[in-house]
């Protein structure tokens, strides 16, 4: 298979958010500048490791990419197209959160091919947003989004989070339908997750503990409250003509997230940039997440192999990663499973048999008969898939098919 993923880390950012674990944090411009030649030594170290892979979906994440420069992102693409063969429709998408867009900006995207934007909106309400430490408001959102409608971005994905404290079935209609109002081409729904090291933490933390042990929580909606709020995001947007083709993710027919759909069917793909995940040769990376750490050894990166005597493979990597883990062949299956289950459709059982030589049913075949009488998965000649049931419940379902 000759097609990779790319996906690239920027890990900076105006504010850090009150619920924001994610690798990323405000930086200064001498931090910026040279974090950012440092991802394009890794680009180009990684153009000449992989030649021949064609790249079929570009992802910049972050941190917030569009707080970047213009002329950062400007370099990073060229780098890009320099180093990899991209193909002519690739879907090459970046991560912006309101109050950071401009003209400029978009157009300078618009001329490095970029051609799908995924905003960080999470509430249509403002005082939502001054509670999650978000650093604009809706207003600004809704300028920013004309903005990139009228610069001829016709593929907008909008992010939203739902469960937040105080949290109703009402007030994310509200949202919900301030948004369904502007036909972007894509929304992502995630329910709010309270982390450990987050100021929300030190703030619920009580109450994750009553959620946990399903006691009365004083702010955060219970779990009956986020069931209801996922059922009616659920209804509505199918109403309004989104599918839902994964868990957290719906889109108008024809604009489901290319990257992301590679990710649930196992796709390779590379992850450039601090803390980075990449999924090669049956293998999963991570890099580096010392910000000057992978700065200092991205000037001087190199790659050996080294034989694993329990896989009976060899297995590359370099000094730029953190971990290094060949997968086993039951590890490739439990992932196939529980990841294509993300998905409607599920898992077609002739890819399972091609890529391991033997029938999924044969595998599995204690699991599969009690997650059906359980009515948490349909099996049909050709694939397995979650009810509406087993989607509720999918972490559940994902454990069972641990081997």
């Amino acid at each position: 298979m000759n097609e990779l993923e790319l996906y690239i880390h920027i890990p900076f950012c105006m504010k850090k958010c009150n619920y924001c674990d994610f690798l990323s944090a405000p930086a200064d411009e001498e931090s910026q500048s040279a974090y950012m030649e440092g991802l394009k030594r890794e680009i180009v170290f990684y153009g000449k490791r992989l030649r021949g892979k064609r790249v079929s979906t570009v992802y910049i994440g972050g941190g917030t990419p569009s707080w970047m420069q213009q002329f950062y992102i400007e370099e990073l693409m060229e780098t890009v197209y320099a180093s990899f063969l991209v193909e002519d429709d690739a879907e090459i998408t970046i991560e912006c959160n309101p109050g950071t867009l401009t003209a400029n900006k978009l157009e300078c995207y618009k001329k490095q091919g970029i051609n799908r934007l995924s905003i960080g909106l999470q509430s249509a309400n403002d005082e939502e947003l001054k509670l999650l430490g978000r650093v604009h408001t809706f207003d600004q959102f809704l300028r920013n989004y004309e903005l990139a409608r009228e610069c001829g971005f016709d593929n907008i994905n909008i992010d939203l989070m739902d469960s937040l404290p105080g949290h109703t079935v009402e007030k994310f209609y509200h949202t919900l339908m301030s948004v369904i109002r502007l036909k972007p081409e894509h929304i992502s729904c995630y329910s709010l997750i309270i982390e450990k090291g987050t100021p929300f933490y030190d703030r619920y933390k009580f109450d994750v503990v009553k959620l946990h042990a399903g006691m009365q929580t004083e702010e955060l909606p219970m779990e009956d409250t986020s069931y209801q709020i996922g059922k009616m995001t659920q209804d509505l947007l199918a109403e309004q003509g989104y599918l839902r083709y994964e868990i957290s993710n719906y889109a108008k027919k024809g604009y489901a997230g290319r990257h992301n759909i590679g990710y649930w069917q196992r796709k390779e793909y590379l992850g450039v940039g601090l803390g980075a995940a990449s999924l090669l040769e049956e293998t999963r990376y991570s890099n580096r997440s010392n910000l000057w750490d992978y700065i200092e050894v991205s000037d001087r990166i190199e790659g050996n192999t080294v034989y694993d005597e329990f896989l009976k493979r060899t297995i590359y990597s370099t000094n730029l990663h953190d971990s290094v883990n060949g997968l086993s062949r039951e590890e490739q299956m439990e992932e196939f499973m529980f990841l294509g289950l993300r998905m409607p459709e599920g898992i077609i059982k002739s890819r399972f048999y091609q890529k391991f030589g033997f029938p999924v049913g044969f595998i599995y075949k204690e699991v599969l008969p009690q997650l059906k009488e359980d009515a948490l998965v349909v099996e049909t000649p050709t694939r397995i898939y979650l009810t509406d049931k087993g989607m509720d419940l999918n972490s559940y379902v994902a454990a069972q098919f641990l081997l």
